[in-house]
């Protein structure tokens, strides 16, 4: 069965607590249970990991690549908080391996600080989903699925 990494950034792991008029009362733990109930429905495992680390999130990155070509993953669902907007390294990182990432945000970062209005992923994912809350994970898990059955 494929599986879909869903890679989460730097303070996610206060989601529902954190700023909830931004990001919602819904914790990282139910996100990750809405993620493996859609993605077993869609046929596909989830690998679900968090780290406030950038290092851990490259490595996870390269991974991801290997693992996409030995055929065993679909693709990358990446929240990568705010190094969206700061890490070349993790830009280099998803530019430097053949899989699909698809960059997710829970909030709207346009109608947000202008700061974080510029994104380093954005030339490098194969999508984005920005401002529809936490749904925007199961979103792009439905987009690996159907990219791959193609």
């Amino acid at each position: 069965m494929p599986a879909i990494l869903v890679l989460n950034g730097p303070n996610l792991n206060l989601l529902g607590t954190r700023e909830p008029a931004t990001y919602g009362s819904t914790t990282l733990a139910d996100v990750e249970r809405m993620c493996t109930a859609r993605a077993g429905e869609l046929g596909c495992t989830v690998d679900f990991r968090q780290s406030n680390h950038e290092g851990v999130l490259i490595d996870a990155i390269h991974e991801a690549g290997r693992t996409f070509k030995e055929g065993a993953l679909l693709g990358v669902v990446f929240n990568a908080g705010a190094y969206t907007h700061t890490s070349i390294a993790l830009h280099d990182a998803v530019r430097s391996v053949e899989v699909p990432v698809i960059e997710v945000h829970i909030s709207n970062v346009h109608a947000r600080e202008s700061f974080r209005h510029h994104s380093w992923l954005s030339p490098v994912a194969a999508g984005i989903i920005v401002g529809f809350g936490v749904d925007g994970y199961v979103m792009a898990i439905e987009a690996l699925a159907r990219r791959a059955s193609r």
